[in-house]
């Protein structure tokens, strides 16, 4: 991350202007990806900036993520996606969990602004990281991460799976913690994984899927972005467009043998 050095903190360019750039070229709803103000606060340094205190940082840092998410709803984003990698990260970071907590506090904060119609249209996603084709945290426990991620006050949370090993346990967690009004894409498609799935397995993991989740609860994603960060090269656009389409016909497929078709 880098590092700030003086403030007042202020966001350079807001992701409307991505959104508006996409809409342009999409035919159907587009989610916007925005980061999270958890990940934003560790540019603050440990020591204090001279004539700007963390506090006034964290405030600043609130209304600048309020300002962009209003900005992307303002330009027709289906849903306004925080992407939340860290989450996992900082139970790696400190198992005892109070890093965690005050990442889920600090994105609560801002998420207090919305109303509940806005905070419908507002999610979360969580993953173990993606770029360059590894993780940073698939070796940390899901258990340990899930019970405080469904404290979140959004709407929608997007979740990796298709990348663990152990799918039912996962979901079953899900289920135990995801609370009503809530809404979880599940992950059907492992983005680091260069092999292209098929729409069966797809099919299979969503029917799979649909024995733990309520169907008005539940929705597919894929598990990451196909160009994190700092990576826009290990994964080919060709991979990352055919992957994409596998999962809607894959989600199509399940649509038929869960509605009995």
């Amino acid at each position: 991350m880098p590092r700030l050095t003086k403030g007042p903190f202020r966001y350079k360019r807001y992701a409307d202007s991505y959104l508006k750039e996409a809409q342009g070229h999409a035919s159907v709803p587009v989610k916007q990806a925005i980061i999270a103000p958890s990940a934003l606060s560790l540019m603050y340094p440990d020591k204090e900036i001279p004539g700007y205190s963390r506090e006034e940082f964290i405030s600043d840092l609130v209304n600048e993520h309020e300002t962009e998410i209003r900005l992307c709803l303002k330009q027709g984003a289906h849903k306004v996606q925080i992407d939340f990698t860290e989450g996992r990260l900082a139970m790696k970071l400190d198992p005892s969990g109070n890093l965690l907590g005050s990442f889920v506090d600090l994105n609560n904060l801002a998420l207090a602004r919305f109303s509940q119609a806005e905070l419908a249209r507002i999610g979360v996603h969580t993953c173990p990281g993606g770029d360059r084709d590894s993780t940073h945290s698939a070796d940390v426990d899901y258990a340990t991460l899930l019970p405080r991620l469904f404290d979140l006050t959004v709407g929608n949370f997007y979740v990796s799976l298709a990348g663990e090993t152990d799918r039912p346990r996962v979901l079953n967690m899900i289920r135990r913690f995801l609370k009503p009004g809530q809404r979880v894409f599940v992950g059907v498609i492992a983005t680091i994984n260069p092999r292209v799935e098929t729409p069966e397995e797809v099919r299979d993991r969503v029917v799979e899927a649909a024995e733990y989740i309520p169907l008005d609860q539940l929705g597919t994603t894929d598990d990451c972005g196909f160009s994190p960060f700092c990576d826009d090269l290990s994964t080919t656009r060709d991979v990352a467009f055919e992957k994409i389409r596998v999962r809607v016909a894959g989600t199509a497929l399940a649509a038929k043998i869960i509605a009995g078709a």
